[in-house]
């Protein structure tokens, strides 16, 4: 269950076993069916999450009503709210599971611990924390700077373990568009 997370850390910086072995005692394992909720509007986020097995997608729901989907995750990424986890205040998102997952959460005391037991593992976030602000940069300039067709094969080229895994509707939903556009844009795209 641990060799992942542990590869994923290792990637960062080296750690001795025993700084492994007390990051792995500190994991909490969370199991969870498909189309369920990890988080909810309101709450306060109490985890961050790498994910093990599964895809999930976060979420808000916008003035009108929509489902205005943010991100997915699959294996070997990480799943949080990350602004509500780090000052302990309302998730202005739902994060929900597409599949059954699996996941490893660690909590913000037991995250402390860590930072304070081994602060080698100021790395390892600090190094998440930049890959998910880079990606966050760059999924704002797609959605403003670029068309629909090009934000959708965008998003194939840089997602293609999940173009195959999660529902048209949603793709369309994470792209700003209708799924009826998506389905024009496939269509065009697969004529070509």
């Amino acid at each position: 269950m641990y060799e992942a997370i542990n590869q994923y850390v290792s990637r960062c910086h080296t750690f001795a076993p025993d700084e492994l072995l007390l990051f792995n005692e500190l994991l909490r394992v969370r199991k969870a069916g498909k189309r369920q909720l990890l988080l909810r509007e309101g709450e306060i986020c109490d985890f961050e999450a790498y994910l093990v097995k599964g895809c999930t997608k976060t979420y808000y729901i916008d003035h009108n009503g929509f489902e205005v989907i943010w991100q997915f995750a699959v294996e070997d990424w990480w799943v949080s709210d990350i602004a509500a986890f780090h000052s302990q205040t309302p998730s202005r998102f739902f994060i929900e599971t597409l599949e059954p997952c699996e996941l490893l959460t660690l909590s913000l005391p037991d995250k402390e611990k860590l930072l304070d037991a081994v602060p080698k593992f100021e790395r390892v976030f600090r190094l998440m924390v930049q890959r998910h602000l880079a990606a966050t940069q760059n999924r704002l300039i797609d959605q403003m700077a670029h068309q629909a067709q090009e934000r959708y094969l965008t998003f194939l080229a840089q997602y293609p373990q999940i173009a195959h895994r999660v529902p048209q509707h949603q793709i369309a939903a994470y792209l700003g568009i209708s799924p009826e556009f998506l389905s024009k844009i496939r269509q065009k795209i697969a004529k070509r």
